[in-house]
């Protein structure tokens, strides 16, 4: 009975494993999007702040960041499900969590961003007379809104350091293939004060990161079946001796 655990367990996980290969890959896409199809130009202007919020590109962009980030967390429930009762497992649960926390801080800001500041710079674009910069400051960096945001980005940061961590305890990936998101998902704020060019790197740097991780889930759970099959084909006896996953082969 004990011989046939690990296949059932990996049969059960399939679905799981390819739910967070599928959504990892598109929040990585859409992490890429949002700063390639936001609209550039100097915000500290009204000319450029009017052409830049009043445009469908700009409602698009940002929404392509609250789907990348509602995405992401969701991808790592994947990761919680394999390392669940491994050695770092509850680390990978901790930084699920903090990671969902992070999003759920972040996407306020930048809901007022899309939809407020789209709807304001309709408005003055109609010919309404707004002051358009002194609203866009209030919303940007009013305090409340502000230091929401800013702890949103630190725990998403921090999230991204911790699933790296136990990537590297569990061994279920290999070890180096959660180091590309946390270095990403650390520069979400420096990133905000460097040039657009700089800015859809690191958006093409998320995506490449995420892409990463959705094709190492994805090719170590096509090796483990492939593993199983054999052991199923080779008789009880042999999947007795059958020990692990990748990940623990990894690990020595």
């Amino acid at each position: 009975m004990s011989s046939t655990q690990p296949a059932e367990r990996r049969i059960e996980s399939r679905p799981l494993i390819w739910f967070g290969v599928i959504t990892l890959a598109l929040s990585g896409v859409l992490f890429f999007l949002y700063p390639a199809v936001r609209p550039w130009h100097d915000e500290s202007t009204v000319e450029g702040a009017l052409t830049s919020m009043s445009s469908d590109a700009w409602v698009a962009a940002h929404l392509f960041a609250v789907f990348a980030l509602i995405l992401m967390p969701l991808g790592m429930l994947a990761l919680w499900g394999l390392s669940a009762g491994r050695r770092g497992g509850g680390l990978t649960f901790a930084a699920t969590v903090i990671t969902w926390v992070g999003v759920g801080l972040a996407l306020p800001y930048y809901g007022a961003e899309d939809f407020a500041l789209h709807a304001i710079a309709g408005q003055v674009k109609s010919g309404m007379p707004l002051d358009l910069l002194a609203f866009v400051n209030a919303i940007r960096f009013s305090a409340v809104s502000a230091t929401t945001f800013a702890t949103g980005l630190v725990l998403l940061g921090l999230g991204g350091v911790l699933i790296a961590i136990s990537i590297w305890r569990t061994a279920i990936l290999p070890r180096y293939s959660g180091v590309p998101l946390a270095i990403a998902l650390v520069l979400l704020i420096p990133q905000f004060y460097l040039p657009a060019w700089a800015r859809i790197a690191h958006g093409a740097l998320v995506a490449l990161a995420l892409i990463l991780l959705a094709a190492v889930l994805w090719r170590t759970h096509i090796l483990s079946s492939r593993r199983a099959a054999a052991s199923s084909e080779a008789g009880p006896a042999a999947a007795e001796f059958e020990p692990t996953s990748v990940g623990v082969r990894e690990a020595r």
